[in-house]
């Protein structure tokens, strides 16, 4: 690289995001939402375990040294070194997190406890609840010269078992008990009482192992490497590849084993005589293991009361009950901002054209859909109604293998066409396009997005999304879904932009023309992640030129901003809240237009990986619009980190004035939907929006 100092390793990175999550912790939150946040800081970091340490470990095993591109030189080993480091000093601070949020929670009358903890009646439920409901399914394994260690699944959870025989007490044997993930993670006697799963069947192991005595037990969860590399130049059958592969994933090396810290010291001997695991990735816990299970408890609506006020997005004009979307979509673009507006638009957007005898055509691409989806029934429905549906369902989108391989299925027994990815890339773009046959012309409508079209995450991410009928969009968005379904070298599109050739070129082409412009250049960008070098590099060149640059970049962020001659007029915000920042928006003083929305981040991945789409935003409402929200997440000081040139985030200190985004922009929907909610003119909203987004 060309200069190595500005650049911040990426897994490093990522683990300070993490830690900014279990930050949140800290904050004056109601008490199930700080549960909240120890469940999701204990999911991330288990996808993390599974993908970035299981690479690192596989690169170390391979010999390799240095990781090309990354932009700071460090090894893989030097990186798992630092990992394990910084993770054993964090588990005390979760684990503390834990037990305060805990002890608070007694105090307003909702517990966690122990079997042993429990009052007699209590323990007696527990009891019932064990014979009927779990010892029916929970699987009680030997280990010995008959009986061989078994196979543990990523993620699996046992409890581990030291035993003699009562008749020979000096014969020791081992074994564990597999409890089976389709169980609550918790016994619920009562309303408010909660109780770890594995502490009953502890106290009832004797009888799953009926003529031995109990001398110990622990509870323990091994994480595998969950990657999966599929060859497709080589695959005849994709999908049976894919099923294959999902069903290695379950096989993985072991990378991490969590265990009670009071483990004893047998039984840990007896597990990693089998599994082998480096000392180092072997975690002691004095908290229940598999926290992430946590929601369970945060779903309790008795104590709904100990969670933030919900909040319902809102459908404005010139959507609602009776009115065509294609309608209201003729006459303007219109923007959406979720969750504080609603996703029903797109819903409908889809059901409506499934419904519609003169619409011709849906195409559409999903990358990570809900359990449920509406929006997929709608194209099945279309589809068996013998109208033309295409669909690109991202059969590798990481986790979601699954329930992506069961839509295809079902959209191809329908009838739809269905297009199961490009080979050697992942389709991330959010897109889809209506035909309607309007007399003797052929009307297009799209919808271009920066989130997936699943309503579920709708309601917790935060995104921005375009509906528009516009000739150059209809053009691009129909050469796009050309390219997804046929032979096409020229992947190049006119208005907007796609990768993996042309985001990456034209944001640099912009980053220039600012550069060109000195101080009086300016940039902001707000993403989920920042890692291409070349796109640091050419920000660090802008820098120094003069632009005022800031960067709203959630998680991973690999430039090292304030570095004197370098970077020192880049300022780098994260924002972590109640709402999941998800929306990439773009703003270039003096490229025509001025702000962009997009489906990619800044990383190789999205860049050169895959096939993404920036959509230029032509209405200068709607510019405005999405300008002041940049400006506000700037000026926040209630949910925003600031990135220091030593790598370190620090949580920017409350001024005189309480700004807490994510809050103001409920209000201030909240203040247009009651105003406003009459009127049918999108643009009279739109300017009484950015009205009241400034005053507030």
């Amino acid at each position: 690289m060309a200069d190595n100092s500005i650049f911040i390793n990426r897994e490093l990175s990522w683990l300070r995001f993490n830690s900014r999550v279990l930050a949140q912790c800290e904050k004056n939150l109601p008490l199930l939402e700080k549960l909240k946040f120890i469940a999701i800081y204990s999911t991330n970091l288990d996808e993390f375990y599974m993908i970035r340490i299981a690479g690192l470990k596989q690169l170390f095993a391979a010999g390799v040294t240095n990781i090309g591109g990354s932009g700071d030189e460090m090894s893989p080993l030097d990186q798992l070194r630092e990992i394990r480091t910084y993770l054993q000093n964090e588990q005390n601070i979760l684990e503390q997190h834990y037990l305060n949020t805990k002890n608070a929670l007694e105090k307003a009358g909702l517990f966690i406890k122990n079997y042993d903890e429990l009052n007699e009646d209590l323990k007696r439920r527990c009891d019932e609840y064990f014979f009927s409901n779990i010892f029916p399914v929970i699987v009680p394994i030997a280990v010995d010269a008959t009986h061989p260690f078994p196979h543990l699944n990523n993620l699996s959870f046992s409890l581990a078992v030291k035993l003699c025989d009562i008749t020979h007490p000096e014969i020791l044997k081992y074994g564990m008990i597999r409890i089976s993930r389709v169980m609550p993670r918790f016994c619920q006697p009562s309303h408010n009482v909660y109780v770890p799963i594995e502490t009953i069947v502890k106290q009832h192991a004797e009888e799953i192992f009926p003529g031995y005595k109990l001398l110990s037990a622990c509870a323990f969860r091994v994480t595998r490497n969950a990657d999966i590399i599929i060859e497709e130049e080589e695959a005849d059958d994709f999908m049976m590849i894919l099923e294959q592969g999902l069903k290695l994933r379950r096989k993985g090396a072991f990378v991490r084993m969590q265990i009670a810290k009071d483990a004893d010291q047998d039984i840990l001997d007896f597990l990693n005589s089998h599994m082998k695991i480096f000392q180092k990735d072997i975690y002691y816990s004095n908290v229940p293991l598999t926290l992430n299970s946590l929601w369970q408890i945060v779903s309790n609506k008795d104590f709904s009361h100990l969670c933030l006020e919900p909040y319902v997005p809102k459908t404005l004009p010139p959507f609602g009950e009776n009115v065509s979307i294609f309608e209201a979509i003729d006459k303007e673009d219109v923007l959406l901002l979720h969750p504080y507006e609603s996703f029903d638009p797109v819903v409908s957007f889809i059901k409506e054209a499934s419904k519609d005898p003169k619409v011709i055509s849906i195409r559409m691409t999903l990358y990570r859909v809900d359990k449920n989806s509406p929006i997929i029934q709608s194209l099945i429905d279309a589809a068996s109604e013998g109208k033309q549906v295409t669909v690109m369902v991202e059969l590798k989108a990481r986790f979601d293998e699954e329930n992506n391989l069961h839509w295809a299925k079902a959209l191809e027994d329908a009838g739809a066409h269905v297009i199961y990815g490009i080979t050697g890339f992942k389709v991330h773009a959010k897109v889809s396009q209506v035909i309607r046959q309007v007399g003797d012309k052929l009307k297009f409508y799209m919808h271009l997005g920066t989130g997936n079209y699943n309503g579920s995450s709708a309601k917790i991410y935060t995104d921005a999304s375009l509906f528009t009928s516009r000739e150059e969009f209809a053009k691009d968005t129909t050469s796009f879904f050309h390219i997804l379904s046929g032979y096409n070298k020229n992947r190049r599109l006119k208005t907007l932009s796609m990768s993996p050739i042309q985001i990456k070129e034209r944001l640099i082409e912009k980053i220039k023309v600012e550069a060109s412009k000195g101080k009086e250049g300016r940039i902001i960008a707000k993403m989920n992640a920042l890692v291409d070098a070349d796109v640091i590099e050419e920000l660090s060149r802008a820098s120094t030129a003069g632009v005022k640059i800031d960067l709203i970049v959630r998680g991973i962020c690999c430039l090292r901003p304030g570095i004197k001659g370098k970077t020192e007029n880049i300022r780098v915000r994260s924002i972590i809240g109640k709402y999941l920042e998800h929306a990439r928006i773009l703003y270039f003083k003096h490229a025509s237009p001025k702000v962009y929305i997009s489906s990619a981040d800044w990383m190789p991945r999205n860049l050169e990986r895959r096939l993404e789409l920036m959509t230029p935003i032509y209405e200068p409402r709607l510019q405005d619009r999405l300008k002041e929200i940049l400006e506000l997440q700037l000026n926040d000081n209630e949910l925003s980190f600031e990135l220091a040139s030593n790598g370190e985030y620090t949580k920017v200190k409350t001024g005189e004035k309480r700004i807490d985004n994510h809050q103001i922009l409920e209000n201030y929907m909240n203040r247009i939907f009651r105003s406003l909610k009459k009127d049918s003119d999108k643009a009279k909203i739109d300017l009484v929006a950015t009205k009241l987004l400034k005053e507030s």
